[in-house]
This record gives structure tokens, sequence and C-alpha cells, in this order.
């Protein structure tokens, strides 16, 4: 399969999935949280408001995803997932990180999905570099589809530019000639 590298807005994607960049209550937030909210309507939400709560105010810890219908969104499915907060990259964070992005596909292979697009998870109000984390998403879209995690088009959806030729870069890197 393959992997495409945009600059767009994620909320218009026609795509089996689109992931969530959440946080851990899943009850909205900014950035591409906010937007996702916002486009898919009042019935995320309450979607959202049906997973239990793993301990107070958390519904999907970091590094676990969750999935709701589109609802008003071109995509059929949200994939909720949470990145990890950058603490200065001694804690664990890349390896936080890639376990976020695995959690998305195992659950996108789990209901047959066969196109996904995905945000620069953790790269907002999360703090993230978004180099350290273009590097590690490609290499977890990479491993996905080499080890047949996911059988499907995955699309990384940059906000910028600069974030789309950040991906482009790690990718022409990490594929093989």
């Amino acid at each position: 399969m393959s992997i495409a590298i945009i600059h767009a807005d994620i909320t218009t994607l026609a795509v089996d999935a689109i992931v969530n960049a959440a946080n851990e209550s899943l009850l909205g937030g900014g950035g591409v949280d906010g937007a996702i909210h916002a486009a898919a309507g009042h019935a995320l939400i309450e979607a959202c408001i049906k997973f239990p709560e793993i301990r107070p105010g958390v519904r999907c810890p970091t590094g676990e995803a969750r999935m709701t219908p589109g609802f008003a969104l071109p995509a059929r499915y949200v994939i909720h997932t949470v990145g990890p907060v950058w603490r200065g990259g001694d804690h664990g964070e890349d390896m936080r990180l890639a376990k976020t992005y695995r959690a998305c596909f195992a659950l996108a292979r789990q209901h047959d999905l066969k196109s996904l697009a995905l945000p620069a998870i953790s790269c907002g109000v999360f703090g993230f570099p978004s180099d350290a984390a273009c590097a590690i998403a490609v290499e977890e879209c990479l491993l996905a589809l080499r080890q047949n995690r996911f059988n499907g088009a995955i699309t990384l959806c940059a906000y910028s530019d600069e974030m789309r030729r950040t991906y482009l870069h790690y990718l022409a890197m990490m594929s093989p000639d």
C-alpha cells in the first residue's frame, strides 16, 4: 500500500478514518482536536462521553486509541488517540509516541479500514518537536505497512507546508530505493 503526505485540513478528507490528536478526556480541546469536534458536530462529544472513565477525567490514556463514527465529517470514523506531552525527551516520549501510532493502526486493522489520515500527533499544545515527531510518524507508518499491521492507504496530513516538507524528508530517508 502507500503513504501520501499532504498539507490539508484533516476534517475535509473523505477516508475511512481520520485520527484525532485528542486529550485524555476525549471531550475536545484546541488544535486538531477542536477542529474535528467542531466539524463532526455535537454527536461526536456525545459518543466520546460514552467511553467509560478509566480514572477521573481519563477516557483514553496516552498511547491508546478509541473509535467513534465520523458523524458530519466526510470520514466514516474518527480514531481518537492521545500522544505524550513533551517533557524534554528523557521521559520515554519517543517510545510513547510510537505506541500511539501503533494503537491507531491496530484499531484500523481490527475494523478492516482501508484508508487512514493522521495528523502530527503531539506537535501542537503537547509540545513535541516536529522534526522528531515526523521521524517517528514516518517510521511507524512504514513499519505498519511492511509488517502487515495495516493494509491500506496512509495519509500524513500536515498542518503547514513546513511540516509537509519534514514528513517528505523522513519518508525519502527511510524508504528503500
